[in-house]
């Protein structure tokens, strides 16, 4: 049997309406009467009708949590920390709705009637058509892991390019100088990012960058298998790889164990993302953390902010990484190499 507004307020001794406005955290009622109300339909199990509380208060309790693709450059382990965050903070009031922005053909549908409030988890520029389209139609937007070239969104992100540079300082500390870059997918800033990381860190310590040595992935197992049978290929293989995310890392070392070669005592390989599966690999795999689910938490709290009315001032907030030393990198004491 479904517990009720009114056999609650029976229980309180109290109007249903009291109720409701207690339960909705009204002004109009006192802290008191709150917390009694509460505690009891706390006791009593109450389930919300969120269809009937839905049209007094003009409410969707839809929040849409957007990734550029779902299909791909998405891997699951970067879905999964993303969806567990923005669901810790929101799951007690609000249905989730998690879709790729590439499979929306007509934005029409993205509207408030449908949704409070929107999180856009961006992955390239292109995305900036809908991000652009969803703040014009007033509904509440947070936008992660992209920097967004715009004074009105709350932008939160990790700082990928230090991320990647001091890993690769850690690699050139370790005597490694010839080492090379599997990248990640085109047209996506991520993979910019680390690139440039990189390559500031090759500059830093006046190492040459051989073209050969870089090689285009797209974020998922296979594409960093075949980048690093590319890479085995070559007359000079590299001493170290950096790959521009963890799951690249697993496809690279099955190339590298494959070709009869062993992690590190060959070739060193180091990973970006820092995913649940990293430290238990073998070799564990030092990898940058790169903190998905923290990123995700600070925005569904800053969106649920944003749903209630509140005043925030629109920002740029960057989390810094870190860099997880594991046992995928061997130290070379010939560093003329």
């Amino acid at each position: 049997m479904n517990v009720t507004i009114k056999d609650i307020a029976k229980l309180a001794g109290v109007s249903h309406t009291t109720v409701s406005r207690a339960l909705n955290d009204s002004p109009l009622i006192s802290q008191s009467t709150k917390t009694k109300i509460k505690t009891i339909a706390e006791s009593l199990n109450y389930i919300p009708n969120y269809n009937a509380k839905s049209l007094v208060l003009h409410r969707s309790y839809n929040i849409g949590l957007f990734f550029s693709s779902i299909d791909e450059g998405t891997s699951s382990s970067f879905f999964y920390e993303v969806v567990k965050g923005v669901n810790s903070v929101a799951h007690k009031e609000f249905n989730l709705t998690v879709s790729g922005i590439d499979g929306y053909a007509n934005l029409n549908v993205i509207n408030k009637k449908r949704f409070d409030g929107i999180i856009v988890m961006s992955q390239s520029t292109k995305d900036d058509y809908f991000i652009y389209n969803i703040l014009e139609k007033n509904i509440p937007t947070v936008v992660l892991n992209r920097e967004v070239q715009d004074a009105n969104v709350i932008n939160i992100l990790s700082d990928d390019r230090n991320g990647v540079q001091n890993a690769v300082e850690y690699l050139i500390s370790e005597g490694h100088r010839d080492i090379a870059l599997i990248e990640g997918k085109k047209g996506f800033r991520s993979s910019y990012e680390r690139k440039e990381g990189f390559l500031q860190a090759l500059i830093n310590h006046s190492i040459p960058m051989h073209r050969a040595y870089t090689v285009e992935g797209k974020y998922d197992l296979e594409s960093g298998y075949k980048a690093m049978k590319q890479l085995l290929s070559l007359q000079n293989i590299p001493t170290a790889v950096f790959c521009s995310n963890d799951d690249m890392a697993v496809g690279a070392i099955k190339a590298i164990v494959n070709e009869g070669l062993r992690v590190p005592e060959d070739i060193s390989i180091v990973g970006f993302d820092d995913n649940v599966f990293s430290s238990f690999l073998s070799p564990a795999l030092t990898t940058v953390k790169r903190p998905i689910e923290e990123i995700s938490i600070k925005g569904a709290t800053k969106l649920l902010k944003l749903i209630e009315g509140k005043h925030l001032e629109h920002e740029r907030i960057y989390v810094p990484t870190t860099l997880q030393v594991r046992e995928s990198v061997k130290r070379i004491n010939d560093v003329s190499r």
